[in-house]
């Protein structure tokens, strides 16, 4: 007889998230989707069936490929799901890490009210969407 395997075990599992625990508080803050319901820490995984998981500002939409009962290898875990996600999504995720570092010398003081407001207006300037 083949065992159940938890929603949050098998997060766990394949790595999407650093402990069991952190898996299974997603779950009921219903950062874990099934077709768009929420679903508790407890539900059965099936091979087949595609979840809405947001993590912070990452969102992933993964697809069940196989059943992981332990956690394995970073390079295991990813052949046990299918990554869903538009490359839109990911790409958005990602371009937040590419954002300009703004960094002011040291012992230049405090920026004036000036400085403040170019750093704003670069910063907004970055983050529109182009069309």
């Amino acid at each position: 007889m083949e065992e159940k395997l938890r929603i949050d075990k098998y997060l766990w599992a394949i790595r999407l998230f650093k402990t069991r625990s952190l898996a299974t508080d997603a779950c009921k803050a219903g950062r874990i989707k099934l077709n768009g319901q929420n679903i508790k820490p407890s539900a059965i995984v099936k091979v087949g069936d595609v979840y809405q998981v947001s993590k912070g500002i990452e969102k992933k939409i993964i697809e069940v490929v196989e059943l992981s009962y332990n956690r394995t290898d970073a390079k295991i875990a990813v052949t046990k799901y299918k990554d869903l996600t538009p490359v839109e999504e990911t790409h958005a995720f990602k371009s937040v890490f590419h954002a300009p570092s703004l960094k002011r010398d040291r012992g230049t003081g405090r920026p004036t009210k000036k400085d403040r407001r170019e750093t704003d207006e670069l910063l907004d300037n970055f983050f529109e969407e182009e069309d």
